[in-house]
């Protein structure tokens, strides 16, 4: 179903996309690191419930994406359309209670989770957490609507979309944190503004551009509850999956809050350039969805099983490369932030560390879940994701932490304990091939 061109044309842009984005939460982390160490700690508190949020948008824009991929594999245009739709207004009504829902705890929130952080980092979270709860809608009509353009295999569009947003994010923040000494609020303001014309602009392309995929007038929209619990099949129990997997990562924020501020900005940095580090599986697992989710709508079992296999090597090839080099440079790296050496010195641990077993684990945990997923298994991957953050990643963070006084390196090590267990439990599903015998009808 797919040439090699056709797969390059998919995955080059979804890989500078991923790059986009990494690289301006890196350049976010560096403005903000101008301000100081608390405001940079005060971001990642936030960050960390912020991406729990996001999960869910992201969830349901996985459902969307597969449904529609496997009517774009029957050659079913009208349905693609239809249920494009459903997935752009169920999107827009979970991300609008969402902001209502923050902008009104949002104290309570952070004061329950983070309470005994220093005040000045509880300050700048506060801000923080604000204004980025007002973009919360059009992030989630960006991710809904870009998820689409992928599931028609152009991810071209989806990229320069991207990066105008991302270099108005980047702009926003030179102007709005040194020109206006915003701080915070600077970086936050910027943001939004950069997802608010992103969504609508993703939004103008797919109600009158050129596409398969076509969105009708508003005025005639119905709520179509096959077509929602279809996405919701796949959506629920991926959004759960990331729920849960957020929820741990914030009880394991917490834990490293206790450790200091040094720990935290150490964890942050760290978790910026680790997620540099993972970009080419991210923007896989991307890929397969489109890829496995035709594949599946045509009813080409055996091209599941070749494209994730051809998909999961370039991965690994992609992956081995930048992360040496992230090992190489890492002093480097470490020289733009603005950092006492202490926390320079456990951030280089932490990256290290991260770096070496990526390489060999990480595609096979996060990228071909992915693969599963579109093909209707979501829910196995949701109990095995589950099961495994609450054992390993939160129970061992716990031990490694309080028993063993590792401090932020000993959640690091249970999280790639957590890594293995997903990737051979997610090998011998694959290798089962329950896709087969699965149907989202």
């Amino acid at each position: 179903m797919f040439t090699k061109k056709d797969l390059i044309k998919l995955i080059i842009p979804l890989v500078i996309e991923q790059i986009l984005a990494v690289t301006v939460g890196m350049a976010d982390g560096m403005m903000v690191a101008r301000v100081g160490e608390a405001a940079v700690s005060g971001v990642s508190l936030v960050d960390s419930i912020n991406v729990l949020l996001i999960g869910l948008f992201a969830a349901l824009a996985t459902g969307g994406a597969v449904v529609t991929s496997q009517y774009l594999g029957r050659k079913d245009s009208k349905s693609a359309s239809a249920s494009a739709e459903q997935l752009i207004a169920s999107t827009l009504g979970l991300s609008v209670v969402i902001m209502l829902f923050t902008l009104l705890f949002h104290g309570q929130i952070l004061r329950l989770l983070f309470g005994h952080v220093d005040m000045d980092v509880m300050g700048y979270s506060l801000t923080y957490i604000f204004w980025t709860a007002l973009s919360f809608p059009f992030l989630a009509l960006y991710n809904a609507s870009a998820a689409l353009f992928r599931s028609m295999g152009n991810s071209k569009v989806s990229m320069f979309v991207s990066f105008i947003m991302n270099t108005m994010n980047i702009i926003g923040n030179a102007i709005l944190i040194f020109g206006f000494d915003m701080g915070v609020a600077g970086a936050a303001i910027s943001t939004l503004i950069a997802r608010i014309f992103a969504s609508i602009t993703l939004l103008l392309l797919l109600k009158r551009g050129k596409t398969v995929i076509q969105l009708g007038s508003l005025k005639n929209f119905r709520i179509n509850t096959i077509l929602i619990k279809r996405i919701l099949r796949i959506g629920v129990p991926n959004g759960l999956e990331n729920s849960v997997f957020q929820v741990g990562k914030l009880l394991v924020q917490g834990l490293i809050a206790g450790l200091g501020t040094s720990a935290i900005t150490a964890n942050a940095i760290a978790g910026n350039i680790g997620g540099l580090g993972v970009l080419p599986g991210s923007a896989m697992g991307l890929a397969l969805i489109t890829v496995v989710g035709q594949c599946v709508g045509a009813e080409d079992y055996d091209g599941v099983k070749n494209y994730t296999r051809k998909l999961l090597k370039a991965t690994y090839a992609a992956m081995f490369v930048l992360n040496v080099l992230i090992i190489i440079l890492t002093p480097v790296i470490l020289k733009l932030y603005n950092l006492t050496d202490n926390t320079a010195e456990l951030a280089a641990q932490l990256m290290i560390y991260h770096a070496c077993i990526a390489i060999f684990i990480w595609p096979l945990s996060f990228s071909l879940p992915n693969a599963l997923r579109a093909a209707n298994d979501a829910k196995f991957t949701m109990l095995i994701s589950m099961t495994s953050m609450w054992v390993w990643r939160i129970g061992f963070s716990v031990v490694l932490v309080k028993a063993f006084n590792m401090g932020v390196l000993g959640v690091w090590i249970a999280m790639t304990i957590d890594w293995l267990f997903r990737s051979i439990c997610f090998v011998i599903r694959f290798k089962q091939e329950k896709y087969r015998t699965m149907s989202l009808d």
